[in-house]
């Protein structure tokens, strides 16, 4: 469900699949699509697994760390056994010892250890108790615990998504200057983090008689569409503030189709455990995009 460590060594893993890319063919209804997109969208998000399952987030150190609800653990979770048990993470290699009484299960079967395998693998290792679960992922080698609940209040608690009207006007046709070689682009990040990503070239659209200028990152080195991780005028007031996500084809005869009407909210509007990146200057438009997602009502961040 994963993606590799090909984003930035992993730095995003999981932002696309797990929030809005949904691969749609051009429809007859230009509405009927774009409101079938969203309500993929919505059903995504509130998956078992999705975003708004997240409970926390939790950095581990070098050599033992005892996991558990109870206080005293190195890492506190907010809902499990008192004590799970300890994980040690030795030369970036982590290993699970679950405490005999803590009922919890490893990749869905009773164990007692395991390696973990983190979320640059296809399939990182998850550790379950009751309703909730975590697996690690890896962000610039530091190693983290994502820990999802399905009963999560974020989850239970969805207010939904507002969206400005559709409006077809907002689907433009750009285009598309190849860099040769690639360039690279520097992308901050919610922790406070820079990574750097490929850039294969930048995409021009005009608005209002204006010219605008944009720069897609590459996802994966294999990436079969170009991402747009932008900020407008309407940042911080109507849209969340540190930036929105858009997903484009790959370029075909030097143009690229951009609809502003499925620009998302990155995971981090609604989870503050949630790892995101920020609209790096290069990508802060001045112009107001009045198209895709509004700010998350339920969001306190």
């Amino acid at each position: 469900m994963l993606k590799s460590a090909a984003l930035a060594a992993a730095g995003f893993a999981g932002v696309q699949l797990m929030s809005a890319h949904v691969e749609t063919s051009k429809p007859v209804d230009y509405t009927q699509q774009i409101e079938s997109w969203r309500a993929q969208r919505v059903e995504r998000l509130k998956a078992p697994g999705g975003w708004l399952s997240l409970i926390g987030l939790h950095w581990l150190k070098d050599g033992a760390n005892s996991v558990g609800s109870a206080k005293g653990n190195d890492i506190m979770l907010a809902k499990g056994p008192a004590k799970l048990g300890t994980i040690t993470l030795k030369d970036g290699k982590a290993t699970i010892a679950l405490d005999a009484k803590a009922g919890a299960t490893i990749d869905g079967k009773p164990a007692q250890a395991a390696e973990l395998l983190d979320d640059s693998h296809e399939t990182p290792t998850t550790v379950a108790f009751g309703s909730a679960s975590f697996y690690m992922i890896d962000r610039n080698g530091k190693k983290a615990l994502r820990v999802k609940d399905t009963e999560a209040a974020t989850r239970t608690g969805f207010k939904g998504i507002d969206s400005f009207p559709i409006d077809p006007s907002w689907r433009v046709e750009a285009k598309f200057e190849e860099f040769k070689p690639a360039h690279s682009l520097e992308i901050p990040t919610v922790l406070g983090t820079v990574d750097k990503m490929t850039v294969p070239g930048k995409v021009t659209f005009t608005r209002d008689g204006k010219s605008y200028t944009l720069l897609p990152v590459l996802e994966t080195t294999d990436a079969k569409d170009l991402w747009f991780i932008f900020a407008d005028r309407t940042s911080g007031k109507e849209t969340y503030g540190a930036a929105r996500f858009l997903y484009a084809d790959l370029p075909k005869d030097g143009k690229v189709t951009i609809d502003f009407n499925k620009a998302y909210n990155p995971p981090c509007a609604f989870t503050p455990y949630a790892t995101c990146p920020l609209a790096p200057p290069e990508n802060r438009l001045d112009l107001r995009v009045t198209a895709g997602e509004k700010k998350y009502a339920g969001g306190a961040h």
